[in-house]
């Protein structure tokens, strides 16, 4: 495997020093933005995929589509999904939809799905984001892994490969039934279509649990915001959002940025996304006030600052956990629309 990673990072030198690759789409215009998320383990519906809309390029106004009820709904594994991620193909006609394989609604054991959970990510296909395939399973955790939770992908024209990671408890290869003490570590694979896997990989290991990993890219350089699991009593920024950075994907160790994203204006936050602006120089940060508000956005106009502000005045879809925001176009806007609007 290292002469694997070894291969792949002397390739992904090459591209890009080459530049992007010749079928590559042009960047496309766009007109607003999707929000896929689930809404808790509170209800039965609630562990299943859900669409928003955004009021055309604010991403501070949402729209629920479909009435506020699930446009997807699993029908394999745990028949669950929590964590939607959608990733639209650097070609630009192809979209994959990867999500935690988990129903925690009449379960609430956080102890046991962290041991004998699933190894395997639910995936779909679409070509819209209106039709979609039936769900897949498709396992990405090794026999030691006892769960396999937020799963996101990063198309890397360096590796000319999607890197998928996602967090695992790890647990000793001659501890089969999982009964020992260990912690969530963010893990990484690649693919090139989501149904074949490498042998996946430590990504992030802090020494205590991470969670949630999110990344953007930004003038050559990688933006990560992880979840940082520790208890309030074990750090101060126990529950919050660490901020980190890399100009390479695949470095086990990354530069401090930021801790502690969210608080004073959240009680505690996991799931971040991050997302660029369409119209201006600008991100946004949604972090997911569980138990409480669910996804709350920040902004600013620095990847390298440590103050992101809250936004004031914002109207989410209810209260959305966990998901992705894309870039759409306007005919993959006015499509969604018409199919749930």
């Amino acid at each position: 495997m290292i002469a694997l990673v070894g291969a792949l990072l002397a390739g992904g030198l090459a591209a890009l020093a080459a530049g992007p690759p010749a079928d590559a789409a042009p960047a496309p215009t766009y007109a607003g933005y999707l929000f896929t998320y689930f809404t808790g383990e509170n209800s039965s519906t609630g562990e299943q995929v859900y669409f928003g809309l955004s009021q055309g390029n604010d991403p501070t106004r949402w729209r629920q589509l479909n009435g506020g009820k699930p446009v997807l709904t699993s029908t394999v594994g745990t028949r669950g999904v929590r964590d939607p991620f959608v990733i639209r193909s650097p070609q630009g006609d192809r979209f994959y939809q990867i999500a935690t394989d988990l129903r925690m609604y009449g379960n609430g054991n956080w102890d046991q799905v962290q041991r004998t959970g699933s190894k395997s990510i639910v995936v779909r296909e679409s070509a819209d984001l209106v039709t979609w395939s039936a769900p897949r399973l498709t396992r990405v955790s090794p026999d030691t892994a006892g769960n396999t939770w937020a799963p996101e992908a990063y198309y890397d024209e360096g590796l000319g490969q999607y890197v998928v990671f996602c967090a695992s408890k790890l647990y000793a290869t001659n501890d089969p039934r999982h009964t020992g003490t260990t912690y969530n570590r963010m893990m990484y694979a690649t693919t090139s279509d989501f149904r074949t896997f490498s042998a996946p990989q430590v990504w992030v290991d802090k020494g205590y649990s991470t969670i949630d990993s999110t990344l953007i890219k930004h003038n050559s350089t990688y933006y990560r915001f992880t979840k940082d699991e520790r208890s309030a009593s074990q750090s101060t920024c126990g529950k919050f959002v660490l901020a980190e950075k890399s100009a390479a994907i695949l470095a086990h160790t990354y530069s401090f940025v930021a801790e502690c994203l969210g608080r004073g204006a959240i009680s505690q936050g996991e799931g971040p996304l991050i997302f660029k602006s369409n119209t201006e120089e600008r991100w946004y940060l949604f972090i997911d006030e569980y138990g409480g508000r669910g996804y709350l956005p920040f902004t600013t106009t620095d990847l390298n600052t440590r103050q992101w502000s809250p936004v004031s005045g914002y109207a989410m879809p209810g209260k959305p956990r966990h998901g992705t925001v894309l870039p759409i176009t306007q005919a993959e806007y006015d499509r969604l629309l018409q199919r749930w609007g």
